[in-house]
C-alpha cells in the first residue's frame, strides 16, 4: 500500500513532464490553465501592468486600481507570487512594510498583458461603438 510520500503514478509523470517541455492551454489537464486563470483575469492584468512600472505597498496598489476589495488585491498578488510573476519583499519594522514587485517572468509577461490594456483602450471607441450596434 503505497504511504503519502510515494511517488506519483507514472501516468501522472508522464503527463506532467508532457507539460514541462511546453504547457498546452487547450488540454484540461494542463497546469498552464491555473496560470492563464491567475494572469488573464481582470485584478491579474491590473496587478501586473501595474507594477511593471514601479515598486508598489499594498495600498498604493489598492488605491492605483480602483474598485478592487482587499481580499482580491491580496488572492491576486498570492496567486501571482506562487506562480513566480510577483516579488513580496517583507521588511522588519514596525509597522510591517511590504513591497510587491515583479520577477523577471513577471515583467514579460506584463508587457504582453500591456499590449492588451493599450489595444483595448485604444479601441475603446470602436468597441463602444460595436456594442451600441448590437
Amino acid at each position: 500500500m503505497p504511504n503519502s510520500h510515494s511517488s506519483p503514478p507514472p501516468a501522472t509523470t508522464g503527463l506532467l513532464a508532457t507539460y514541462m517541455d511546453r504547457g498546452n492551454v487547450f488540454a484540461e489537464a494542463c497546469p498552464s490553465r491555473e496560470v492563464l486563470r491567475h494572469v488573464t483575469s481582470r485584478w491579474g492584468v491590473l496587478v501586473l501592468v501595474a507594477l511593471l512600472r514601479d515598486t508598489h505597498r499594498f495600498s498604493e496598489l489598492r488605491r492605483k486600481i480602483s474598485g478592487v476589495s482587499e481580499k482580491m488585491l491580496a488572492q491576486t498578488l498570492q496567486w501571482l507570487e506562487a506562480d513566480g510573476l510577483v516579488l513580496r519583499v517583507s521588511y522588519p519594522v514596525v509597522p510591517p512594510h511590504v513591497e510587491y514587485s515583479l520577477t523577471p517572468l513577471g515583467q514579460e509577461v506584463g508587457r504582453r498583458v500591456e499590449e492588451l490594456t493599450d489595444w483595448i483602450e485604444l479601441n475603446l471607441p470602436r468597441v463602444l461603438q460595436a456594442q451600441g450596434e448590437g
